[in-house]
Parts: C-alpha cells; structure tokens; sequence
C-alpha cells in the first residue's frame, strides 16, 4: 500500500518561520515534521511506499530526505529509482513535484500514474500517529477526524452510524454554528476510483481534494475513524509549542514511540561536574555540558551544542544541533533552532527560535499579560488569540538581537531582521 504526503504548499499562517522554510521542515523535539511522519509511516505493516509531493521550496526537503535516507545516492535518479531510498530499510520512499500549486486534488493528479490500488494520503505539516493510520487503513474509504475544542478553526466531519460504525454524511468547512466537534485531520484512505471524477476548480480557484471524498460518499460511502493516539494540527506558530511540549515528553521519558528506543537520560555528551538534571533529558553527540548548567523537566538537546556554564533550561525545551547556550540564560518551554546562539543574560519563555539566530545580552522575551489574558498575535493582518495564557515570540531564521532588547508576547521578528540595543520590540519586526 502506497501513502502520499502532501508536502508542496506554501503556509503563510505560520508566517515568519516558513518564509525560509517548507512547513514540514519545522522541527518539533529537534526532529522536523516530515521525519516524524516518515518514521510512524515505517511503524504501518501494510505501507511500502511513500510518495512525498513537493513545490514550495522543494530543494530544502530534498536535501532533508537525502541526508537521512539515503542508500546510494544519484541525485537526477532520485525519484525515479526509489528503491535508493528506504526507511528503515523497509519502505520505498520518492518524490514528484507539483510545479504549481493548484490545490490539494491538483496534486494528488501528479502522481496518478504512479499509484497502484488503495493508498492513504496526508497532509505534511501535521503530525500523526502510526496507530492511528492503521487503524484507518482498516476500511476501504476513510477520513481520520479528531476532536477539537474549536470546530469553527477545521473542516467538521458529520457522519451517522451503520454496522456500528460512523459513515461520513458530510464534511462542513469551518462551520459558524456547532455541527460537530470532529475535525477532518486531512489524511484520507482511497483508491484510484477516484479517478472517475473530474475535478473541476473551487471558488478559491483550486482543485480540492474534498471534491474527491465527496464523489466517495455519494457513490462509495466513506467511514470515519476517530484519532485515539494522537493528532496535532500546525495552523499557526504556536501550535508548534503543544507539540513540541508533547514529543520531548515522549522522547525523553523513554517512550519514544517512533523508533521504540529507551532513551531516558541518554547523554551521549561531554558532562563536566556540579551539573544538575533532575528530569528527563536527551543529549546529542558532542555537545558539552558545562559547570553549573541545570536541567529540570524534559529537555531535548542536539548534536554539538555548548550548554553553559551557569545557565538554566526547564520546562519542555528542545534546543537544535550547532547551539550555544551561555552564562545566567534561563530558557523555558520554548524551541530553539541549529546553529542558534544565546550567549549571556537572557531568559525565552514560550517562544519559538529559528535557525542561525543571535541573541544579544540582556535579551528578553515576555511571555505573560498583566491581565493574564491569552495572549494574541497579528496572522495575516488580523489579530488572532492564541489561546494561550503564556507565549513569548516567534522568531524566525537571521534575526539578530542588540543588546538589552525587550521583546513583547506574541511578536514576531521576520527573517534576518534585527534589533538596536534596548530596543522594546511593541510591534511584529517586519524590516
């Protein structure tokens, strides 16, 4: 069985982070998102190829599916001899590309010469679990819906029971009033029937890929199957928190359910003394602990990072390859990308940190209202609440701090953009 992961689209919610970078390419506990489903994907005994779908800065995932999966490497082959490239020595994996991005179902078009019989299809920048899939793959049509506390953010899945099962009667897109509380996840079991139907294009001018589940359900019937592990949806920025908070968890507390490895307190690390962990940590190869760095809570580092001395890391942390973290910095919850350096005197709350990112002394992040209101955050010229009482900044790729910079809750700093010393950051940085 085939699966296809729609990786080729262009995220502008979670604007500053993917102006660089594919939204699959995020990365949650130090692993991106592609990875993560990659590797639940080879936990499915009945997948033996993926598909993975491109566009929007195509050479980046590349570059990511070579450098983990390659067997023996031709790069004008690649796509074309797909059993240079497995996961877990199990599944064939290859791309095509969608050379523009015209919708969902346009993309599932680009690959129909290469699909077999039934074969699953998901959307690349959420996270899914291998239980989940296979428990989808268990009928012949199916959407996976989950339950959400906002249905008016999702596509609502509306079904009635047969044979104690739920048929999906319709799917309402982000409904105004309260049809339902289970939301289409975007992952889908189909077959090549779908085929018969002729997409035609939207009132948004794309070819949707619900157009397919609907012609299913009028002419097939299509079966709802419900998320009973786990499902995150990365709409905006800080929905990258919640799983990031999730995963580390998983990882460090040795339960790690996508490669099944006991990784409790695994430091593969230089650790000098009056080091204090008390939790659960992951460390790379090569990164140095230094005298007087503490560690409380689940914390994911990577691969050969200077941490310390005398700084602080709580909460649900996750800190990229190639990072320094120095002398009296605090970081907490929060999401540090590779090659990120935070040298002195700082503290990150609840924020998210891209790559290659310098912050200069005395940098702060507030991450907390006087009011203790959920915090909000400009997407897309409109103001959004987060929904969260807590959240620092998002910071994107380059950006450069002076010193003594004073950042507000909920602002953004677009790539490569700096600040002035004791500059207070009101506003998203844009320039």
């Amino acid at each position: 069985m085939q699966a296809i992961i729609l990786a080729a689209g262009k995220s502008t919610r979670t604007y500053p982070l993917t102006v660089t970078k594919p939204k699959p390419l995020l990365k949650i506990a130090n692993k991106t998102i592609l990875e993560h489903n990659l590797e639940q994907l080879a936990l499915v005994k009945e997948i033996n190829e993926v598909i993975i779908i491109i566009g929007y800065q195509k050479e980046q995932i590349i570059d990511v599916i070579v450098n983990k999966y390659q067997n023996e490497y031709k790069r004008n082959d690649f796509g074309k001899h797909a059993e240079n490239f497995k996961i877990k020595n199990k599944i064939k994996l290859r791309y095509f590309e969608q050379k523009e991005q015209l919708g969902t179902g346009h993309a599932l078009m680009q690959v129909k010469d290469a699909l077999h019989d039934r074969f699953i299809v998901m959307n690349g920048d959420d996270l899914f679990s291998g239980k989940d899939i296979a428990a989808a793959i268990k009928h012949r049509y199916a959407v996976l819906g989950a339950k959400v506390k906002e249905p008016s953010r999702f596509g609502i899945i509306v079904s009635h029971k047969k044979d104690d099962k739920n048929l999906v009667k319709e799917i309402v897109e982000k409904p105004k009033s309260f049809v339902g509380n289970i939301a289409n996840t975007g992952l889908y079991v189909f077959d090549k029937k779908i085929f018969d139907f002729k997409l035609k294009k939207s009132s948004r001018g794309e070819f949707e890929i619900i157009d397919y589940v609907n012609f299913l359900i009028e002419k097939e019937g299509v079966y709802a199957e419900t998320v009973s592990d786990y499902w995150f949806s990365i709409g905006y920025p800080w929905d990258l928190l919640e799983a990031n908070e999730f995963f580390v968890g998983k990882v460090t507390e040795g339960v790690n359910k996508s490669n099944g490895s006991a990784s409790k307190n695994k430091i593969n690390c230089e650790k000098e003394e009056n080091v204090t962990i008390k939790g659960n940590i992951l460390v790379g190869k090569g990164t140095r602990l230094l005298s007087g760095t503490y560690i409380e809570g689940n914390v994911v580092i990577g691969e050969n990072c200077k941490i310390g001395p005398n700084c602080y890391l709580r909460g649900s942390t996750s800190i990229g390859n190639n990072c320094h973290i120095g002398q009296a910095v605090e970081i907490k919850n929060s999401i540090i990308g590779d090659n990120s350096k935070i040298p002195h005197l700082s503290y990150i709350g609840d924020s998210v940190v891209g790559d290659g990112v310098n912050f200069g002394a005395g940098t702060i992040t507030a991450n907390l209202r006087h009011d203790n209101a959920n915090i909000k955050s400009i997407v897309k010229d409109e103001l959004v609440d987060s929904g969260r009482r807590k959240l620092g900044v998002i910071i994107a790729d380059n950006v450069h701090t002076g010193i003594h910079t004073t950042l507000y809750p909920g602002r953004k700093l677009w790539p490569g953009t700096s600040t002035l010393p004791g500059e207070i950051v009101k506003k998203d940085k844009l320039s």
